[in-house]
């Protein structure tokens, strides 16, 4: 009997163990002390628990109280997908910006600052950076959150970041395997598809991966993606073929599988997350991430109860989920030592900024002359992703304002966005701002609308540069980051 319990009780945390459950609020409640006592090993946060970075600094104290080698999770990839600065946006540019630049040293010293900051308020793990290959321009998730459409590009970047994100003593999480840069569908909503043979994969998609791995990155996160080539039943996160055969075979990665969001409607709307978190863990993931949308101690013990009975009815071998489990206290270990080492690191706050102005693409149509009078900013706002989010503020309109107060901003969406942002701008100058509007017919035709009456229109894009740049001046921030938006006031005028 003695024997028999304690197995039991080695089973329970282990299954509480590879979960990553998020929470809401911003002190810890009480249910999430207790699971952390009884075997949870890792916490995710959102936008949601973050206030400060001295709230952040006393929230993650709260949890290393109850554990101190607590994997403390976020999704900090700078640039438009931020939880650190989710209410001001971000002082470190994107991807596609650090892309655009194209300097490894730039993109190693911007991810060591981040990390720098976010060590300082007792994070460990980013669920960062995105190694996902943009080679689809119309991607609806993906986008700026890629450093390009170039896998050597986009390998060397990824290798940059993991090294000076790790060089910080915060674990990277390269994602989304094996690459969610081709698809049209996202994620959050469906189950998208890569029709692509294995050759293509290989040249393309893994190619970032594999030097993610070889820089030593400590955890890859899996993707909610069909990709027929490797596995035409089952995504990404729930295949035996992408993450033991592919991942581990192949490509020889020994670290920490993290699985992307199960609550995330191309697992959850189809196997449902009970299901597909026994599935995941069983082709194996070792960390079940869950909490962007489901914070509570019922889904928590739903989980752990799943991954139990799927041991006990012989569907889940009890090695595969303690190994799991050890792979998680693996990186616990090496986080909770270089939480303890020494920091080498020297502050560099306006790195941000630096590579956002060496990343703006100016285009002057003819000759511009920088504003002096206050303009009225119209933006045209599409509907934000789930990972990015509409709490985060982007634009140009709040930095313009501190150049040249007395700027006025309004946003537009629709048909008649252009003829709308005209009647309000009265005499001003306008700045239209706009974001991908290669993908927003609407958003093309406004500037069209506004062009066509005021040609001295100055025109930002704050996502991919697709279109042809028009406008008496055409900035491309390659991000919405604020700093990339401070970039740009700064040219609009001219300081």
């Amino acid at each position: 009997m003695t024997t028999c319990a304690r197995g039991t009780d080695s089973l329970t945390r282990d299954a509480l163990t590879v979960l990553q459950p998020g929470f809401t609020g911003t002190t810890a409640p009480d249910w999430l002390l207790r699971r952390l006592g009884e075997g949870l090993a890792a916490v995710g946060l959102f936008g949601r628990n973050i206030a400060s970075a001295e709230q952040l600094a006393a929230l993650t104290a709260q949890l290393r109280a109850e554990r101190e080698d607590v994997l403390v999770a976020v999704d900090e990839e700078g640039g438009d997908v931020t939880r650190l600065e989710v209410h001001t946006g971000s002082s470190f540019p994107g991807n596609h910006a650090l892309g655009a630049v194209d300097d490894v040293e730039l993109t190693r010293a911007v991810a060591r600052e981040l990390g720098r900051r976010l060590a300082e308020c007792g994070v460990n793990l980013n669920w960062a950076p995105s190694a996902d290959v943009n080679s689809n321009p119309d991607n609806p998730v993906i986008g700026v959150r890629s450093f390009g459409a170039s896998p050597d590009l986009v390998a060397r970047h990824t290798a940059a970041y993991v090294t000076g994100l790790q060089s910080a003593g915060v674990a990277a999480c390269t994602k989304h395997f094996p690459g969610h840069g081709d698809t049209a569908v996202d994620s959050h909503h469906a189950l998208p598809r890569v029709d692509v043979d294995t050759e293509v994969l290989h040249a393309r998609e893994l190619a970032p991966f594999r030097a993610a791995i070889a820089a030593g990155t400590k955890a890859v996160m899996s993707a909610h993606i069909l990709v027929p080539a490797l596995d035409p039943d089952r995504p990404g996160t729930l295949s035996p073929r992408v993450l033991t055969d592919l991942l581990r075979g192949e490509l020889g990665y020994d670290g920490l599988i993290v699985t992307d969001g199960m609550e995330m409607r191309a697992v959850s709307g189809t196997w449902g997350i009970r299901r597909g978190s026994v599935l995941a863990i069983a082709a194996g993931a070792d960390a079940i991430c869950v909490g962007g949308g489901l914070a509570d101690d019922e889904t928590i013990r739903a989980l752990r109860d799943a991954l139990v009975e799927a041991v006990r009815s012989g569907e889940l071998p009890e090695e595969r989920l303690a190994d799991a489990a050890e792979r998680v206290r693996a990186l616990a270990r090496w986080t909770a030592a270089a939480r303890r080492g020494p920091d080498d690191g020297v502050a560099d706050p306006e790195v941000g900024l630096r590579a956002a102005r060496r990343a703006l693409r100016v285009t002057v149509a003819d000759t511009f002359t920088p504003l002096t009078a206050p303009p009225y900013v119209a933006v045209f706002t599409p509907a934000a992703n789930i990972a990015v989010g509409s709490e985060t503020p982007w634009g140009v309109g709040a930095e313009l304002a501190g150049l040249l107060p007395g700027t006025r901003t309004g946003s537009f969406a629709g048909e008649d966005a252009g003829r709308a942002a005209l009647a309000a701008a009265g005499e001003r100058r306008v700045v239209a701002v706009v974001r991908d509007e290669h993908r927003h017919p609407w958003m093309a035709a406004a500037l069209d609308t506004l062009l066509a009456a005021r040609p001295d229109t100055v025109v930002v894009e704050m996502g991919l540069p697709q279109a042809p740049p028009r406008g008496a001046l055409h900035l491309a921030t390659h991000g919405a980051a604020r700093v990339c938006g401070r970039a740009a006031a700064e040219v609009v005028a001219g300081t």
